[in-house]
């Protein structure tokens, strides 16, 4: 029997997630909420239940088919988040839709594929520590600015063949479109410098087709015929997500990472002693502080019922990854810690689960992982420039990094040894 409860409003801005977690947390794995707009949606946030709800043939992702108020034109295209819904790549379908789509892209990241590009960004990742070391070592650094972000963004700008005088109005753009609390007129103005910059991509990736994954997938569609056909829409928007969660994502995972790492010394002299990995690291992250901490959405295809609440057909759902990674029922009355010795660390759905496990997730941790190994490397004395509650979160109902990481990274580890051998 579904339990009478006001539903939680949603701050739009993401200012206080973990507080919204803790929130959840009491009204039940599964409860009402409200969406930026007042649109109304599901919550589900616990880990089993995210996991069910997930794996249910019954719920979908195809607003156009299956969410009752897009269908009816009550949530329009002018709605501050209808980006995230109106796209037609395989992040917004399902069935044979989604698999067709997915089929589209999956050949680009292969493991195969993504082991080939460990030597160019082990040499990205050596470049932008070069570029910290030519700094004072005594000033602070945004270490997101100078590191999070532009690490995968070149990796994904390599990836996909974007030129260069397109790679910073690109990362603009990207934060923009993730800003769940701009205004709907900024967010579609945004959108539409993104799709001018990807079909310039295009054609010139047509006219000039490169090693890159924008022509793979040209040439995909050139081939694909029938009931495989791809359209001109879905290819564009297949690029954009790929380019947008590609970066942004991996971006706030490496700098959720080091914040923690910095904030938790003891966790960290646990891996520099060889007891725990930086993978042990990455898992605890996307357990406890997932970069995307809320998926945008869902849709009931029929009356289903998770943990006692019958969410209606045609009712649009959102998954709390965070929620679900902080679940006291599988992690412990300590959830909200970080703590690398957790057995149950890798237990979470930070990059989904079911048919729409995401198809970057390998290429996305190899980043991080060669990413912190080497920063607490080159700078072993590196620490936060400003304290911990002077952080400020992006601005974001989605994404959970800081809009800025100051640190101090401290001599480059052999300066000192070298200048004194001079």
């Amino acid at each position: 029997m579904t339990r009478q409860q006001c539903p939680l409003t949603l701050d739009p801005a993401g200012a206080d997630l973990p507080g919204e977690v803790r929130k959840l947390r009491q009204l039940g794995p599964v409860t009402r909420v409200v969406l930026p707009g007042d649109v109304p949606a599901w919550m589900v946030s616990g880990l089993a239940e995210a996991k069910q709800l997930m794996t249910d043939p019954r719920i979908s992702k195809d607003p156009r088919r299956h969410w009752q108020a897009w269908i009816d034109g009550r949530v329009t295209t002018d709605w501050s988040l209808a980006k995230w819904v109106s796209l037609k790549n395989m992040f917004t379908s399902a069935g044979a839709d989604h698999s067709r789509l997915r089929k589209f892209v999956a050949a680009g990241f292969t493991m195969r594929q993504v082991r080939r590009l460990r030597p160019e960004i082990e040499r990205l990742v050596a470049d932008l520590l070069d570029g910290i070391a030519q700094l004072p070592p005594d000033e602070p650094v945004d270490l997101r600015t100078a590191y999070a972000e532009p690490l995968p963004a070149r990796v994904i700008c390599l990836l996909f063949g974007v030129p260069e005088e397109q790679r910073l109005p690109l990362r603009r753009l990207i934060a923009a479109l993730h800003d769940t609390a701009l205004p709907a007129a900024a967010a579609q103005e945004a959108a539409g410098e993104m799709y001018a910059i990807l079909a310039d991509l295009v054609a010139t990736r047509r006219a000039e087709p490169g090693e890159d994954l924008t022509s793979a997938l040209l040439a995909a569609q050139s081939a694909a015929e029938g009931a495989d056909a791809i359209t001109e829409q879905e290819l564009t928007d297949t690029l954009l997500h790929l380019v947008a969660a590609g970066y942004e994502t991996t971006a706030t995972l490496i700098d959720r990472c080091v914040h923690a790492l910095l904030t938790h010394p003891a966790q960290l002299e646990l891996i520099r002693e060889g007891l725990y990995g930086w993978e042990d690291a990455v898992d605890e992250i996307l357990r406890l502080d997932p970069p995307a901490a809320n998926f945008l959405l869902r849709y009931a295809t029929e009356d289903v019922s998770i943990a006692g609440e019958l969410i209606p057909r045609g009712d649009a759902i959102v998954v709390s990854a965070m929620g679900a990674g902080r679940d006291e029922r599988v992690h412990g009355d300590d959830a909200d810690r970080f703590d690398l010795t957790r057995g149950t660390r890798a237990t979470h759905v930070a990059f989904g689960h079911g048919v729409h496990h995401c198809l970057g997730a390998p290429l996305g941790r190899m980043e991080a992982v060669i990413a912190l190994d080497s920063l607490f490397a080159a700078f072993p004395d590196l620490r936060l420039a400003v304290p911990v509650d002077r952080l400020e979160p992006v601005s974001s109902l989605v994404l959970n990094g800081h809009r800025e990481l100051p640190v101090l990274p401290g001599p480059r580890a052999g300066t000192a040894l070298s200048v004194a051998g001079l």
